[in-house]
């Protein structure tokens, strides 16, 4: 019988996916505010989001009141969406331009579950397993979650705002564990990114599976699956 007693979960990019692409949607969005749409622009918008994401600073915040916690997340965004369209050329309104695209993906119509995901997360709770998700989205996840229908398959949501912690930083998987009532060598952390989710689980104490959709190199002493699907079967094996 497999020792561990609780699977953590990445939110975007392991659980769910952006519908088309970010790009695409922050494209939508600024054709009202006369941005000419062509392959070009969205090429380009889908590198400069890239770079502003990787540039931006861990969305840790010094705030500890939720309506706070809420209007810094929404500066922290702000600022990534505008040193995208600073990048690729800014366009009057951005300012009501911000608030929609911000709002766009505050619930379930941006996003869609990977095909395994609900049977496997559903097979696991039936195991007897415990589930939480570890994420540095911020609060607009638990809208998301319900929209998905699949809030209630979790015990536990820790995200970096509220944790005051962010992946790959040991302290947020502390924090997820401390909810659990679990020591880390019950636990493992599932997610797609190797830096995050699998080197901040590992250095945690946490076992660790890299979500690797794209089937890229697999790193040597690294767990990886290619869909959810896997995951049951990996889990009884550890």
């Amino acid at each position: 019988m497999s020792r561990i007693q609780v699977v953590f979960f990445d939110a975007a990019g392991t659980l769910f996916h952006v519908k088309g692409s970010v790009a695409e949607i922050y494209l939508d969005h600024a054709e009202k505010y006369g941005v000419k749409r062509t392959p070009e622009l969205l090429a380009a918008i889908n590198t400069a989001f890239a770079r502003a994401f990787d540039d931006a600073p861990a969305p840790l915040f010094a705030a500890t009141e939720p309506a706070e916690i809420k209007q810094c997340e929404r500066l922290w965004w702000f600022d990534v969406v505008h040193n995208v369209w600073y990048r690729v050329g800014m366009f009057d309104g951005f300012d009501d331009y911000f608030d929609e695209v911000f709002q766009a993906f505050d619930g379930p119509d941006r996003w869609a579950l990977y095909p395994e995901t609900l049977d496997v997360l559903t097979h696991l709770r039936e195991q007897g397993l415990e589930l939480g998700i570890v994420s540095n989205f911020d609060s607009r996840l638990f809208n998301v979650l319900r929209g998905l229908d699949i809030a209630d398959l979790f015990a536990t949501v820790t995200i970096s705002s509220l944790a005051q912690a962010a992946k790959p930083a040991p302290k947020i998987f502390q924090v997820a564990l401390d909810k659990h009532a679990m020591e880390p060598t019950e636990a493992l952390h599932v997610g797609d990114s190797l830096r995050e989710d699998v080197e901040g689980a590992t250095k945690a104490g946490l076992a660790s599976v890299w979500i690797n959709r794209d089937a890229a190199i697999v790193p040597a002493h690294t767990s990886a699956i290619w869909s959810l699907a896997e995951l049951p079967a990996l889990i009884k094996s550890l």
